[in-house]
């Protein structure tokens, strides 16, 4: 099973109808299982994945 890596929790919010009614509705964060060197398969946020895809090729240059 994937371990989860981040602490990024649901937004919760309101859709509002032509009547104004609110309905409540939550955005999920885009979590991605990603597979690690070591074997290993995690799951993290499309965000966290592209900023450790920026830093990794810094290092790299």
């Amino acid at each position: 099973m994937a371990k989860k890596v981040t602490a990024t929790k649901p937004l919760f919010g309101n859709r509002r109808s032509h009547s104004c009614r609110a309905t409540r509705h939550a955005q999920k964060p885009n979590l991605q299982k990603v597979t690690l060197d070591n074997g290993e398969t995690i799951r993290m946020t499309s965000r966290e994945l592209k900023t450790l895809k920026k830093a990794s090729k810094e290092i790299e240059a």
